[in-house]
């Protein structure tokens, strides 16, 4: 598996709506991406083997909504996938995807109430941080190589299922981490072989960031795929395709 390249230092502008629900005495402040990600798609990985699969657009809006994740402790990040195109060799069962410091309090029980108070949304462009998500990356990085069975909670992404919706519940530098992994994926998986023919490339992984297994082994594993029709889709080093001459042309 390749490594995480450095992200390149750059600020980012993101599209998302922004809502703000109450559930009993407490306010949440949730986002979700505008417009959704319709050609990304993620499966259950509790049910099967989790599959995190999208175009180029996908993966780097999920790169950046990682890295806003990474660094807004208070803010719920919603990621709606069950209504986007379906991938036919997508497995398992489509989900959701919410990420969420654990300082929110939120539970995965709650979240059936929680969305159906999404109604009013504003619109809202938030920014990321490159170069910040990059040294936060790095640093989590470099703890994995001096022990990956060392590492403790707060370096592992706890995932959740519930309500058709995967939870990912991590901090600053583990989101920012997954975040360079997502982006790797958005880089390299067009340079797959396969993409030129509409199939999926497995371009990245999250595994390494989710919690040792006791028994069962969960996985969770990044995708790229061009989205249909493929004849728009180039690899990267390939020329486009050339016109035609018409019966004027010399």
């Amino acid at each position: 598996m390749r490594q995480a390249p450095t992200a390149v230092r750059r600020s980012l502008r993101l599209s998302v709506m922004e809502f703000t629900p109450r559930v009993g005495p407490r306010a949440y402040r949730v986002v979700q991406p505008r417009p959704p990600l319709r050609h990304t798609t993620l499966s259950d990985p509790f049910e099967g083997w989790g599959y995190l699969v999208g175009d180029h657009d996908g993966l780097a809006r999920l790169a950046a909504l990682f890295s806003f994740a990474a660094f807004s402790r208070h803010t719920i990040v919603y990621i709606p996938l069950r209504r986007s195109i379906p991938r036919a060799f997508a497995p398992g069962v489509p989900v959701d995807l919410v990420l969420a410091h654990r300082s929110p309090g939120l539970r995965a029980s709650a979240w059936p109430e929680l969305r159906r108070r999404l109604r009013a949304g504003t619109p809202l462009t938030v920014r990321t941080d490159e170069e910040r998500t990059a040294a936060h990356a790095a640093a989590w990085e470099a703890r994995w190589e001096q022990g990956w069975d060392r590492l403790d909670a707060r370096d592992r992404i706890r995932p959740a299922v519930h309500a058709g919706t995967l939870f990912l519940l991590g901090a600053r530098d583990t989101f920012a981490s997954a975040a360079t992994h997502l982006e790797a994926a958005a880089g390299f998986g067009p340079r797959g072989k396969r993409a030129a023919k509409g199939l999926d490339v497995l371009a990245a992984s999250l595994t390494r960031h989710l919690p040792p297994s006791r028994g069962r082994h969960i996985e969770l594993d990044i995708g790229f795929q061009a989205y249909p029709p493929y004849t728009h889709f180039r690899r990267p080093g390939r020329p486009a395709s050339r016109r035609c001459p018409t019966a004027a042309s010399p």
